[in-house]
């Protein structure tokens, strides 16, 4: 799906954010990836976004341009997250933070870093959760800045950052357009992250959403993920543009999906409505959302919120305000990071690519052809 008409079948608009600033965390470096979207804003008619014009900005973990050293699988998820944040919000400036490796340290520092000069941060990874998590939560906690984090692409799992009450979690839905290419119908992407966490306690607007018992009863008054869900299954995907060659051997145009791909398209909207987004927002009256009541991803989807897709999927078309909401009656690349159980925030992250191949010219990407699988560092 080429971003109009993402912002077609959501009714996502492109006249605002020119005053606000989307941060995209992700580890190691891309050297490709202001070229690359150059190479996509052409594609798709978008305005220039560079540093000339101040549209973008790449640095290190501590704000210089010394980068770390390039991994391909992580080099496609920062061309992922610059190129759709610059696909839904054209006006706004986008700021990459490289961070030196794929360690919770690391990448956390980033987060502090991108905070500081950032409104909304995007956090397409994660990792197991662990007993001493609840520790790191107060890197979410900047005042006037919205934190965005993937739920995972593991079926039923629960992930961290993702699980912090201080951070949206965002899930995944399967999008189906009409022949004419408007919104259909959306269902749960089935392999999506979500469900009850171990260690953290829920917000006390998740506990006080009407419908929450559905899953509360489950989750004890424990956080439950996701919050809210858009597109990520990656046979309905998104067209993302890398010249830096995966281990398999693609590179240029590649359909991607997952919940990398939802969270910074989440991300992005927020910044182009230049409306702060939490768990007050989310689970209160001012979000027009679908309630996706079809599919499973381990957990049913089910009226109201579940473990399925949250509260549904942020949908200014056809969605309804308001918490008590009902669903309307008309009827790649998943990357998921899997950090090992790690007390001292210092362990690795390892990614977990499948790929949609794609056409090797100069258009965007239309089918799926074959899947891949690799795993890098």
């Amino acid at each position: 799906y080429a971003p109009r008409t993402i912002r077609t079948a959501y009714g996502f608009g492109t006249t605002g954010g020119s005053t606000q600033t989307i941060a995209v965390v992700d580890a190691y470096g891309a050297p490709t990836v202001t070229s690359n979207l150059a190479s996509f804003s052409t594609q798709f008619t978008l305005p220039p976004c560079t540093a000339a014009n101040g549209c973008f900005t790449k640095v290190s973990q501590t704000g210089g341009t010394s980068y770390p050293r390039a991994t391909s699988g992580w080099a496609l998820e920062q061309s992922l997250d610059v190129e759709w944040a610059h696909a839904l919000a054209p006006k706004a400036h986008v700021l990459l933070v490289e961070a030196s490796t794929a360690s919770f340290t690391n990448l956390l520092a980033a987060v502090d870093y991108a905070a500081g000069r950032a409104h909304f941060v995007s956090m397409s990874w994660g990792g197991t959760e662990f007993s001493t998590e609840t520790a790191y939560d107060s890197h979410f906690t900047a005042k006037g800045v919205s934190y965005f984090a993937a739920a995972g692409d593991t079926a039923s799992a629960v992930i961290y950052p993702s699980a912090s009450p201080d951070v949206v979690s965002v899930g995944g839905t399967t999008l189906t357009l009409t022949t004419s290419g408007s919104w259909a119908s959306e269902s749960a992407w089935s392999t999506a992250g979500g469900g009850c966490s171990r260690y953290e306690s829920a917000a006390s607007a998740q506990k006080a959403y009407p419908t929450y018992d559905q899953a509360g009863a489950t989750c004890s008054g424990k956080r439950a993920t996701p919050d809210i869900s858009l597109d990520a299954n990656p046979s309905t995907g998104v067209p993302v543009y890398d010249t830096e060659r995966l281990s398999t051997g693609l590179s240029g145009w590649i359909q991607v999906g997952g919940t990398s791909a939802s969270t910074v398209m989440i991300a992005a909207h927020a910044a182009e409505t230049a409306a702060p987004v939490n768990a007050t927002v989310v689970y209160g009256s001012s979000l027009k959302v679908y309630d996706v009541v079809k599919g499973s991803n381990g957990h049913p989807c089910e009226k109201g919120y579940d473990l399925c897709t949250g509260v549904g999927s942020w949908n200014t078309a056809v969605g309804t305000s308001g918490s008590s909401s009902t669903s309307p009656t008309s009827g790649s690349l998943s990357l998921t990071w899997n950090a090992t159980t790690a007390p001292t925030m210092t362990a690795g992250s390892t990614a977990e690519l499948a790929v949609s191949a794609a056409p090797s010219s100069s258009t965007a990407p239309s089918s799926v052809s074959v899947t891949l699988s690799s795993n890098s560092a």
